[in-house]
């Protein structure tokens, strides 16, 4: 039996909890399955939880550039690395909201917030806060990264009204210290366990193409299926090509087909969860971009750049979208201010 939707075309949840209780090789039979029957089982499962016609907008904002002390081996914005990335101070919070304005008048759904930060200092909340309070004001979703939280942060963002907190776990656990090594995997696990018990969403996801195993792609997203609870989000990254990062020395960058078969794979998985293109969708051909949506991929990421890389324009993806069929689902219904 099927679902219901909301009006805006996100899920109403079937009643019983998703299982979690999957192993890697139940995960990797799924992810090998022959090309029709896999995308079959995906678009059958999407069509329980989600209307297949609706995608989800959001437009992500870097609020603090450069200068994070952490030595992840693919980022830009590693103080550790020359990538021509400069740091910078967070930003003031009325520009952050003209930035939202100006995302929602693009159709975009949900604002979402990075800080280049190991760790926030309790005094940037403050100013984090207000930009999720007048974010929500406007009548949008809110969603930060800000690095690792303390429960205590956890709940001064949760009471300033935050939807989602991104924290991605990367990639397996194996692959992990392969490109990791200032913070462990057990360090995400403990933030995304922090916002949990703050009463917030989790967006969590990885990346793909940084010259990991099929192997290691399926095992983290069985990490992330095996939760307590599916995060709330899964965003797909493929590593764009960012000179001056270790990372750019060993990716391979994932097939198209592969990274179809791991949308789809985390469709099955995490069958109530929005699954989001995010990173390297510039690279993307419209092609790919149909059978992810096919694949139950229903989020992307709108606005010419995410963070520090490209990301296709806001009238590139609605052609897409309108030669697909397809309709951005309607923004959340609050008084503007």
């Amino acid at each position: 039996m099927r679902a219901g939707r909301r009006s805006d075309g996100l899920p109403v949840r079937q009643a019983g909890a998703p299982r979690t209780d999957w192993t890697e090789a139940q995960a990797r039979e799924i992810h090998d399955l022959p090309f029709p029957e896999l995308l079959h089982r995906a678009q059958s499962v999407h069509r329980l939880h989600f209307d297949p016609a609706v995608v989800e907008t959001a437009t992500l904002l870097s609020i603090k550039t450069g200068g994070c002390p952490e030595d992840c081996g693919y980022c830009s914005q590693s103080a550790r690395y020359e990538t021509g990335v400069k740091a910078g101070k967070l930003m003031e919070v009325e520009s952050v909201l003209a930035e939202a304005r100006r995302a929602k008048a693009g159709g975009a759904t949900r604002f979402c917030m990075g800080a280049a930060w190991r760790s926030p200092k309790d005094r940037d909340l403050d100013a984090v806060c207000a930009m999720i309070e007048g974010v929500k004001s406007l009548g949008m979703e809110t969603c930060v990264t800000l690095g690792m939280l303390t429960p205590s942060q956890a709940g001064r963002l949760a009471a300033a009204g935050l939807d989602y907190y991104n924290h991605n776990i990367d990639t397996s656990r194996a692959f992990y210290p392969e490109i990791i090594t200032t913070r462990t995997l057990d360090d995400r696990l403990e933030t995304l366990a922090n916002v949990r018990a703050g009463g917030i969403k989790v967006c969590c996801g990885g990346i793909v193409g940084m010259g990991e195993t099929t192997g290691d792609r399926v095992s983290m997203l069985v990490t992330l299926a095996t939760l307590e609870r599916h995060p709330e989000s899964v965003p797909l990254n493929m590593w764009n090509e960012i000179a001056g990062t270790p990372v750019a020395k060993k990716a391979r960058a994932a097939e198209p087909i592969a990274f179809v078969r791991l949308v789809a794979l985390a469709r099955i998985l995490m069958p109530a969860s929005v699954v989001r293109l995010s990173a390297g969708r510039h690279a993307m051909s419209d092609e790919l971009q149909a059978l992810c949506f096919l694949a139950g991929a229903n989020s992307i990421f709108t606005g010419d750049v995410l963070l520090t890389t490209g990301n296709p324009g806001r009238d590139k993806d609605a052609d897409l979208l309108g030669r697909l069929g397809l309709r951005a689902a309607s923004p959340a219904m609050s008084p503007s201010p």
